[in-house]
């Protein structure tokens, strides 16, 4: 869950399937989903899409459409690739049409209630070889793994975000994860051109571990009055070169997922430099998740984005 910092330098043609997986089925189509079905049509493997609703899944093809077109035209990809990619990803109503699948990734919303629920619903419809991956950025993969009937096929598998131009995913392998199906993991997200990190099965991982205590402590320094929202984010973007505000990227990430990976950090490692600040409390309760929502530490319902404090 983390913006892109430059670029992805994509193959120009489409990458070597993995040998082990062939179809994939992804659960969830919002930004992560929708950008995870993205770039494994690309990679040349057929991708089944599911979510609550058709329309859901609708919006997010039309989405895919749109970036790579915008791929397109930059030249990182080839447009008879993106047509045919398109064509590789299809709505799935029920979990009962994963039954052909060789791996699931799950990329439903960072709710680890949410998350079981699934799991427990999709491991009936799967065959028994199917490897399971969940794109958590935070929550525990051997806990979740113990839920499923198959902890030994059961992996974490964390895209960033935007995914379209990420190059790295995580790889997080729970206690009970066989070797045979780490290796296989590893083999499909280095066949999609990405580069893969591996972490061990601690809160938030890597990525996450550094960034969102980073992004807590710039709203600590909004709430203490230390700087406004908008000297906050020069102060970064101009004195450590980041691409971008860090009171506005966690508005793109989303107010209420850095604070369930917060709240992850603050439980799981039970140490007081991961309380999440009351103001990120207080904008999540309020509703201001961010950019999905129009406002968060920014209103972006005008024509350009305004400071919300």
């Amino acid at each position: 869950m983390n913006v892109a910092v430059k670029s992805q330098a994509r193959p120009k043609t489409e990458t070597k399937k993995s040998g082990t997986i062939k179809k994939v089925g992804v659960i969830g189509a919002g930004q992560m989903g929708s950008g995870i079905a993205h770039v494994i049509a690309l990679g040349g493997y057929s991708v089944s899409l599911n979510d609550l609703r058709k329309e859901i899944v609708d919006d997010a093809l039309a989405k895919i459409d749109k970036s790579m077109a915008r791929q397109t035209s930059k030249g990182v990809i080839k447009e008879s690739d993106a047509k045919a990619a398109l064509k590789r990803i299809g709505f799935v109503s029920s979990f009962d049409e994963f039954a052909n699948c060789d791996l699931v990734i799950e990329a439903a919303t960072e709710d680890e209630a949410i998350k079981r629920k699934i799991f427990a619903a999709l491991c009936p419809k799967l065959p028994d070889g199917a490897l399971i991956a969940t794109n958590t950025s935070s929550i525990s993969v051997t806990r979740l793994a113990a839920t499923t009937d198959r902890p030994e096929h059961f992996i974490g598998m964390h895209f960033m975000n935007p995914v379209p131009r990420m190059e790295l995913v995580e790889l997080i392998r729970g206690i009970a994860t066989d070797d045979v199906m780490f290796s296989a993991a590893r083999e499909f997200v280095d066949s999609l051109g990405k580069v893969t990190a591996v972490s061990e099965d601690f809160p938030a991982f890597i990525v996450n571990r550094i960034l969102l205590p980073m992004l807590n402590e710039a709203v600590y320094t909004l709430y203490e009055g230390v700087g406004t929202v908008e000297s906050i984010d020069k102060a970064m973007r101009l004195g450590a070169h980041h691409p971008m505000g860090p009171l506005q990227l966690a508005d793109f990430i989303g107010l209420d997922t850095c604070l369930a990976v917060m709240q992850v950090l603050y439980e799981g490692l039970s140490d007081s430099k991961y309380r999440p600040c009351p103001l990120l409390v207080k904008y999540v309760e309020a509703g201001w998740l961010g950019r999905k929502t129009q406002r968060g530490f920014y209103d972006y319902r005008g024509e350009t984005p305004v400071p919300t404090r």
